[in-house]
């Protein structure tokens, strides 16, 4: 590593307690990840779906924002961001075992589906990239109201072909919306390779749109936090969004209904797995001299008992009532 990237959080304003924190959020991140897929292979919970291979670059981007006052759309492999902005293992954990007190829709939706008032995380449906258009309708509301907040949006590069997502753009560019679109590219659509979904960037669509769009390594957490620190002071200012491409690979199946091996190759998925953006940070780390071996032991252990922890919990938290099947459906109480 040159002496140029050593210290590269330093200039760009992180402290070193910020950068271990950052290691920590996407370490625990994968370990939720990992545990969840055994939970499903076990019998123990319906459905995973993995963001492994993303969670950097997610971390970077989470870290640029502003807890508790932007808002998140974020899509359903974004683990290590919703952890990053202040939703916790045990919430993710009911989440996944579809109990009552999963604060995203009290067990019914699928995994991944997020939402968490407290933390701005704005409720996410199944078709993909609806969030897009929510986005820009919450940025619209904030500059009309003179609400200093920027909004996140994030969705896959198969999203990226729909119309909600060329929808949001225009609207969001004509108006110079406070908005970060960010296409976390991980090189499948389920089953169909990048190359048969576009022929160009996606960031360069942006172009179109009249703002900036920028392709970035996703496995580089510092650069993905410069150009979405960049990004969000630049919608704080009213110069508008930006569309932010984050080059990925999805090193797990699509979801745990996949067979990934009919479309490509166990080499294929190894080499990309060297390439992880958490091995490469945690290098990063030991070469400032922030980190260790034995730190890390010491890391992954605390994760892992943090794990166990959330996991007991919400195998044996209460199931739904039948009766309260019609909650969170109509107005009720205060609501009304």
């Amino acid at each position: 590593m040159s002496i140029g990237q050593l210290y590269k959080h330093r200039t760009l304003g992180l402290s070193d307690e910020v950068v271990i924190r950052m290691y920590r959020v996407m370490s625990l991140a994968a370990k939720y990840d990992e545990r969840a897929f055994m939970l499903q292979r076990a019998g123990k919970i319906p459905f995973h779906v993995s963001g492994m291979g993303q969670y950097a670059g997610q971390v970077g981007m989470a870290f640029a924002m502003e807890a508790q006052k932007d808002y998140f759309l974020p899509y359903y492999r974004d683990y290590a961001f919703v952890l990053a902005v202040g939703m916790t293992v045990k919430d993710l954990m009911l989440a996944v075992f579809c109990k009552a007190e999963d604060v995203n829709s009290g067990g019914r939706q699928m995994a991944g589906h997020f939402g968490d008032r407290k933390n701005h995380i704005v409720t996410a449906s199944s078709p993909v990239t609806t969030q897009v258009p929510h986005a820009a309708g919450i940025a619209l509301a904030a500059k009309m109201k003179k609400q200093d907040l920027v909004t996140y949006v994030s969705f896959g590069e198969g999203s990226s072909n729909q119309g909600d997502f060329h929808e949001g753009c225009n609207f969001a560019g004509v108006h110079k919306l406070p908005v970060i679109f960010v296409c976390e590219n991980n090189q499948y659509a389920i089953s169909v390779p990048l190359h048969k979904q576009v022929a160009g960037k996606i960031s360069d669509r942006a172009l179109g749109y009249g703002f900036p769009g920028v392709q970035v390594d996703g496995s580089d957490v510092l650069e993905m936090y410069r150009v979405t620190k960049e990004a969000r002071d630049r919608a704080a200012r009213g110069e508008g969004p930006t569309l932010i491409e984050m080059m990925s690979y999805r090193l797990m199946p699509h979801s745990t209904s996949d067979d990934d091996m009919l479309y490509r190759t166990k080499e294929e998925v190894e080499e990309n797995r060297q390439k992880d953006g958490i091995v490469k940070f945690k290098e990063y780390l030991m070469e400032c001299g922030l980190w260790s071996d034995e730190q890390d032991r010491e890391l992954q252990e605390e994760l892992k008992q943090e794990i166990n922890e959330a996991t007991k919990y919400a195998d044996q938290a209460p199931f739904p009532k039948p009766e309260d099947t019609l909650r969170h459906v109509y107005a009720e109480g205060d609501d009304l």
